[in-house]
């Protein structure tokens, strides 16, 4: 009995024992967490991504596995051994243009200037990381040539010798040189490649500039600004050089202290730095017109602007200075045509056996239309815009180029001599009619500024020539047609001896059929809707030759 006691002791402490196993499943989970890390140090030993710029070659073996085309290392590593040596040799060639290397460290850019001293005009820039043949030095100036512009830089912003050459490398691209057949030709810059039309024109660049490449596609090159024909550019692995001044920067440069008008309509400028109304009025500034500060005063600056020199309020919600100004004048400034003769002709096609149809006088400013199919020689400009009632097109305006009789450049709008009539003044003898012709004049000034619209009547919004006098002469209780031609056959007729502030010009197409119309201020001058370029604006009386002057008020 006991002995079958003690085996049951002894069989019950053997199955408690086998309780205390680990469950088969637990063996499972721990071989799996082993496996788990086994494959992740495996994976960093043994498919580590290679770094940048190393060359991943995989085994014959792997290859052949995974069923990709077998890599040659041999023949890897001496094809990016071949590009090396290529790369070295574009860098070399590169540098190797200038025998006595300089190279721009700075911020952005420095200015190549003529003289040596911050006074020197500017001829161009020369960017960070530019190339440049040094010729010598002028105490703290260095003298320089590059990108066909010769000129002086400052000493502190430039690296010469061995120090240049070593740090060369990371400054070469691959860059195109304009190179045109004429000098001072330019190529135009498009928006897209396509030159089969001119509306995709967005800007020019000039013979020597150097542009970095970011494609070439089927005859064209893609730069920053767009698209440049190949025909016309060298490309090749380069340092930037210096860069001439754009027209817009030269116009503005000639100003030592830029001042814009910021005012949406006109600011007056006056004889004395004091506001007397009408009485001290000597010139308008237009909106975005600019002029050269003289001297600071009190509440005034003292300015030149064209003609004028005179004084004009500092304050800062209707004049701008400084960066503001820069800013102002680069979106405003335009191209136009500066005539430089007394009297110029104006021709309906690009040829001087075309008929002459008016003409255009000396100091007169022309927008230029960038026509690519006027030939050398020639300029197409607006004139001013069709006032028919059927909406015809206007004449072609060409004028020639070969004598030097005009100018072609950007400008700035400036101040335009005026002086409000006063009243009583310049009548028929009549006190009453010479404050009416006055009141006239001075209210159709303050919608100087405004823009043209074809057929509009709104004098804020836009109005055409026609749509102008007929809205301005309404508000003095006259009523005319709008319509120029129909206007010419109001009132009466006037010699050019005898008109008088408030009288309507009128002025003809080719075919002598009355085209547009503007008002008479006096001092030779006329306001009117000119065109969608210029809009509503003040020019010469006979900025183009009048066929009619009507006095529609007495």
């Amino acid at each position: 009995m006991l002995e079958h006691k003690d085996y049951l002791s002894s069989l019950n402490k053997a199955r408690r024992k086998r309780s205390q196993k680990p469950d088969p499943r637990l063996w499972i989970l721990i071989l799996a967490a082993v496996l788990a890390v086994g494959a992740i140090i495996f994976a960093v030993k043994y498919m580590k991504k290679p770094e940048s710029g190393e060359m991943a070659v995989r085994s014959v073996g792997e290859q052949l596995q995974t069923g990709e085309p077998q890599t040659d290392p041999a023949a890897a590593v001496a094809a990016e051994s071949d590009e090396e040596t290529q790369w070295e040799q574009q860098v070399e060639e590169a540098v190797g243009r200038f025998a006595n290397l300089g190279l721009i460290q700075v911020s952005g850019y420095v200015n190549i200037r003529e003289t040596p001293g911050t006074d020197g005009t500017v001829l161009g820039t020369i960017a960070d990381g530019g190339g440049c043949e040094v010729l010598g030095t002028e105490g703290e100036w260095t003298k320089i040539q590059s990108g066909g512009l010769e000129g002086y830089v400052s000493s502190q912003y430039l690296v010469t010798g061995q120090e240049a050459k070593n740090l060369a490398e990371k400054y070469v691209k691959l860059r195109a040189v304009i190179t045109m057949e004429t000098e001072g030709e330019k190529l135009r810059v498009r928006e897209t490649p396509d030159d089969s039309t001119s509306d995709n024109v967005i800007g020019a660049v000039s013979d020597g500039e150097s542009f970095e490449v970011l494609s070439q596609e089927d005859g064209w090159i893609q730069i920053k600004d767009g698209y440049i024909s190949d025909q016309f550019a060298q490309v090749s692995y380069a340092l930037e050089e210096g860069r001439k001044l754009d027209e817009k920067t030269k116009a503005i440069n000639q100003y030592e202290n830029l001042v814009m008008s910021k005012v949406n309509g006109y600011l007056n400028v006056r004889s004395s730095p004091e506001d007397k109304g009408n009485a001290n009025i000597i010139g308008k500034m237009t909106s975005k017109a600019g002029g050269e500060i003289l001297e600071t005063l009190d509440g005034w600056y003292k300015v030149k602007s064209g003609p004028i020199v005179g004084y004009i309020s500092s304050d800062p919600q209707y004049t701008a200075t400084g960066r503001e100004a820069k800013d102002i004048a680069l979106q405003t400034a335009s191209l136009k045509a500066v005539i430089s003769t007394d009297v110029l002709n104006v021709r309906t096609e690009p040829s001087t056996d075309a008929k002459i149809w008016t003409q255009i006088v000396k100091d007169e400013k022309y927008p230029v239309i960038d026509d690519p199919e006027t030939p050398d020689g020639w300029l197409k400009i607006d004139l001013d815009s069709v006032d028919e009632e059927d909406g015809g097109v206007s004449d072609g305006a060409y004028i020639s180029t070969r004598d030097n009789n005009v100018e072609v450049r950007y400008v700035i709008n400036e101040a335009i001599k005026f002086k409000p009539a006063e009243s009583g003044s310049g009548g028929s003898g009549s006190s009453g009619s010479g404050s009416r012709r006055s009141q006239i004049v001075n209210y159709a000034i303050q919608f100087v500024g405004n823009p043209y619209v074809w057929g509009g009547t709104s004098l804020t919004n836009g109005v055409d020539c026609s749509g102008f006098t007929m809205k301005v002469m309404q508000k003095f209780g006259v009523s005319l047609p709008h319509y120029s031609g129909s206007q010419a056959k109001m009132g009466k007729k006037v010699t050019s001896g005898n008109m008088k502030p408030g009288d309507l010009i009128f002025y003809a197409g080719s075919n002598g059929r009355i085209n547009h119309v503007a008002l008479y201020i006096g001092n030779g001058q006329v306001v009117h809707a000119a065109s969608r370029r210029s809009g509503i604006k003040i020019s010469t009386w006979n900025y183009r030759s009048p066929v009619a002057i009507r006095n529609v008020l007495d």
